[in-house]
């Protein structure tokens, strides 16, 4: 039987993106399930900023964004704004199944082509492709609100803090520059089992910032 796994992502964020041809390699080794969820709940619940909030480190991620994506050779156009609200792509997502058609043609609408996808006008040509004629109805069912705040849930009780995660048994893989990391933890499954794993994996603080 294939290893599962989970696929925790954001259509915000451009690192889920560019993981998007990894994932497709992994899905012929692993059993993955893919997961919409809302990115910027998951920071709340954390008390945390995206890294397109802070300035400078904005600028940095879009830079090493567009970096990543010509070294990787996959094709990537900044859509016109940045961050964008991503509630309707995800909800669009979910009300055609969830499906590896449905993220792929999202992914490509916004991150291959640049284009808009804040609302259902501006998703209204991908949603018919997916067979979603009346966008703006699909994304304001409750039934596919519900879903995606449950999706969401999931991540934050599994211990999800970025997108995007792949959880793979009780492992936690964070990020596409994690990649590497993951390949080689399919091929040496015992890695993280050594004594210095063990050991900084309960490190003690040493100090804490006042908030």
């Amino acid at each position: 039987m294939p290893m599962t796994a989970h696929w925790y992502f954001d259509f915000i964020s451009p690192f889920s993106y560019l993981q998007l041809a990894q994932i497709r390699a992994w899905r012929e080794r692993l059993e993955i399930t893919p997961m919409p969820i809302a990115f910027g709940a998951v920071l709340a619940h954390n008390g945390n900023l995206g890294p397109a909030e802070i300035p400078g480190r904005r600028e940095f991620t879009y830079r090493f964004v567009q970096w990543q994506a010509e070294t990787a050779g996959i094709p990537l156009r900044f859509p016109p704004t940045h961050p964008f609200n991503p509630l309707a792509a995800l909800r669009l997502c979910i009300a055609a199944g969830a499906s590896w058609e449905s993220i792929e043609a999202i992914f490509n609408h916004l991150w291959r082509d640049g284009r808009c996808g804040a609302d259902a006008a501006e998703l209204a040509e991908v949603g018919r492709a997916l067979g979603v004629d009346n966008v703006g109805s699909a994304i304001n069912s409750a039934e596919v609100k519900s879903r995606l705040r449950a999706n969401t849930d999931a991540a934050i009780a599994t211990g999800v803090f970025g997108v995007p995660t792949l959880h793979i048994g009780d492992e936690i893989f964070w990020g596409n520059d994690a990649s590497p990391m993951i390949e080689d933890w399919l091929a040496h499954p015992d890695r993280f089992k050594s004594e210095e794993y063990r050991r900084i994996a309960n490190l003690p603080v040493g100090v804490k910032r006042a908030r």
